[in-house]
């Protein structure tokens, strides 16, 4: 059984149902009914020629079985139950319009990101209360509230291109764009996590979005996506260890996605609407444009995060920009610039620990890399900055 196939058509059977009316938690519930026939039957007796036809054929079956009760559901039978023969689903991606669905106005940022990770991305109620630190007790109440939250939402027509504008205008003026783009963003740096591959869907929502709207910050969140993703291939040694941008073979970049990336940037850029996304992926693009660590525009970086500091305010983007002004003014600069942030933000003693490797104070570092370590949130993490640690105590001793 491909449970990867599965788990691919899922956000799209669930966003079918959707649009013809069913609730969300209603349609969820039929969508696990139908899938659990799937693992049963399609083990025995293979897969069928349209795998999405014939989940979204059982699990609206199994959604009008549910209401047959009531009348307005058999009403809505009556008319429905002629679409729904098995075959091929018809050539509409709901996926889109399930996302906007999942960052509704209604919900809160983290209602809308949990959502969009549990519908869209796939991901158990486990794998997203992990992500968040909290019990997945907690995890599961928050996404039950924001399936009762969006309940009442309808999706009209299938593909009609009116009702699709009317939901982007809903999401793009009643919400801010940025809290939109950032759940696309947290879906694609769940990809990363090695349990669930979301890079790649994240990346194909995002450039339906940019087809759909013209806002600079989603073309802006799109190059961002592509040119972190052009390195992927590098990111990792072959035990599996992390390799810092700064180590990485760049010879196994993807050239072709950070000219593409760069591309969609330029544009951004040239229509002078600067967001926070834009200037991260400018930052990457520097970074994707040096032939190598020596060679990277230090300088130019430094710049585009004091935009990216006038944008945010973010403390984490300062404690990056730290990093920067120690690549570019020296290493003492960059602890000064450090010395203005809170020590309790996460990497911060990390980021000390570089810094004070740089400075030449090994001793410094390396008890500050071994704290890090215990403080790391993933074990890749730990691993890295136990084996920095390491390094340092063997060249001291």
């Amino acid at each position: 059984m491909d449970e990867a196939l599965i788990r691919s058509l899922t956000p799209g059977v669930l966003a079918v149902l959707v649009r013809r009316g069913a609730d969300f938690a209603a349609a969820e519930d039929a969508v696990q009914e139908a899938l659990a026939e799937a693992f049963r039957g399609w083990a025995a007796d293979g897969v069928p020629a349209s795998p999405q036809g014939w989940l979204v054929t059982v699990a609206w079956r199994k959604f009008l079985d549910a209401t047959r009760a009531d009348a307005a559901r058999r009403r809505r039978e009556d008319v429905v139950d002629a679409e729904v023969a098995p075959g091929p689903a018809a050539d509409v991606d709901d996926t889109l319009q399930l996302y906007f669905l999942c960052a509704h106005p209604s919900l809160t940022p983290s209602s809308a990101v949990a959502l969009t990770l549990r519908a869209v991305g796939g991901l158990t109620t486990r794998q997203i209360a992990q992500a968040y630190l909290v019990p997945e007790a907690t995890m599961a109440q928050r996404i039950s509230r924001a399936k009762r939250t969006v309940s009442g939402v309808r999706f009209d027509q299938p593909g009609d291109v009116a009702t699709v504008l009317r939901v982007l205008y809903l999401v793009f003026n009643e919400v801010d764009v940025a809290t939109v783009l950032r759940v696309l963003y947290l879906v694609f740096n769940e990809g990363y996590s090695g349990d669930v591959d979301l890079a790649a869907e994240a990346i194909r929502l995002t450039r339906q979005l940019a087809a759909s709207i013209d806002h600079p910050e989603v073309a802006g969140l799109l190059a961002l996506m592509l040119l972190h993703h052009a390195r992927r291939a590098a990111r990792t040694a072959a035990d599996g260890s992390l390799v810092p941008l700064a180590d990485q073979d760049r010879s196994r970049w993807d050239t072709a996605l950070i000219a593409t990336g760069v591309e969609i940037l330029q544009a951004a850029l040239a229509r002078d609407r600067l967001g926070e996304f834009q200037a991260q992926a400018a930052i990457a693009a520097l970074h994707a444009d040096a032939q190598d660590a020596a060679e990277t525009d230090w300088v130019q970086i430094v710049e585009w995060y004091d935009e990216l500091v006038r944008l945010t305010g973010s403390p984490v983007v300062r404690l990056n920009r730290a990093v920067a002004v120690g690549e570019a003014d020296g290493p003492r600069a960059g602890l000064a610039a450090l010395a203005e942030l809170d020590p309790a933000l996460p990497r911060y003693t990390a980021v000390s620990a570089y810094l004070h490797e740089r400075d030449g104070d090994l001793p410094a570092a390396a008890r500050l890399y071994a704290e890090a370590a215990r403080k790391a949130s993933s074990l890749a993490e730990a691993d890295h900055l136990t084996r920095q640690a390491a390094r340092l105590n063997t060249r001291i001793s």
